[in-house]
């Protein structure tokens, strides 16, 4: 068996041995980690959903022009060839009076009824303007939107502008506030997790120094010691990541409508598996940091 075998062998009884040597402690730092990333991990699955809607949102994303109902089919045609020149535009498409009537009556149903007794088509004639996929921001719409602004023939302009524009202040409210309470609640645990450790080198304070009677160096003595950090880290980050899946279950159906709504009518999702991995892995890296921490503040070796 190879020196690093043994010596990884070693490690991994020594950590075990210390977590099973301090439950309560262990137990303690383990609760702590795993509440610190259930609140962060709440706001992380909420930016996440939100996010995603602005992505799906993107692709169906575009300004609509209004015509005057004066624009003769020749100007019109000619608006469309000017149209397709402006920066930041993909695709023009005309939406003549007739379609858009058609829209209108599939659109409220039997509302169409009312349509009947009108002499005339009330509804204008409009092209929908797609963006290139570079240009399908609040930034870009705008730049679109007043490069239109006051061209011949064009009565009015429609854009997702101002939505794109809320909802974006929104998703930063959240990540401003996700990110506050997680460097908040990451010092905590750091604390919490550092401390922990500390009693754990304080309680085996004569095996440290017969080690370091016999020659182990430092980093020798320090592994055991990080590995229940990150040992510690990790069951906070798994037992976040359940606790989290079971009130994504439990809670989601009674608040499923409202979510929907906030969400545009797609469903809330929950972590992806690469996402729960780093939510794991945070937790694993609070807890190898708090131990760091621990080991930094002098010991004998």
């Amino acid at each position: 068996m190879s020196r690093s075998l043994v010596q990884l062998g070693y490690f991994t009884r020594t950590a075990l041995r210390g977590l099973r040597s301090s439950p309560i402690t262990s137990a303690i730092a383990v609760i702590t980690i795993g509440v610190s990333l259930v609140l962060v991990g709440a706001f992380m699955l909420l930016l996440g959903n939100m996010e995603g809607l602005l992505d799906r949102f993107g692709d169906d994303l575009y300004v609509t022009a209004y015509l005057d109902d004066a624009l003769a089919a020749e100007d019109q045609r000619a608006l469309v060839e000017l149209v397709t020149t402006v920066e930041g535009v993909e695709h023009v498409r005309m939406v003549s009076k007739e379609e858009a009537l058609e829209r209108f009556r599939a659109g409220v149903g039997r509302g169409a009824a009312l349509l009947e007794g009108l002499d005339e088509n009330p509804l204008p004639a409009s092209l929908e303007i797609t963006l290139a996929p570079a240009r399908r921001t609040s930034d870009g719409l705008r730049i679109v939107v007043e490069s239109l602004d006051g061209l011949p023939g064009v009565a009015d302009l429609a854009s997702g502008q101002d939505w794109v524009e809320g909802y974006l202040r929104a998703v930063a409210l959240i990540r401003g506030v996700g990110i506050g309470l997680g460097v908040i609640l990451a010092l905590a645990t750091l604390l919490i997790v550092a401390n922990t450790i500390r009693l754990a080198v304080l309680a085996r304070d004569d095996e440290i120094e017969i080690l370091a009677l016999v020659g182990a160096s430092r980093a020798f003595v320090a592994v055991p010691f990080l590995l229940e950090g990150l040992v510690q880290g990790a069951a906070g980050g798994a037992a976040a990541l359940v606790l989290l899946l079971g009130i994504f279950h439990l809670v989601l159906p009674g608040f499923e409508f409202g979510l929907e709504f906030l969400l545009g009518g797609v469903a809330p999702r929950f972590f992806s598996g690469a996402e729960a991995a780093a939510l794991v892995g945070g937790g694993a890296s609070l807890g190898l940091f708090g131990s760091v921490a621990a080991l930094s503040g002098g010991w004998r070796a």
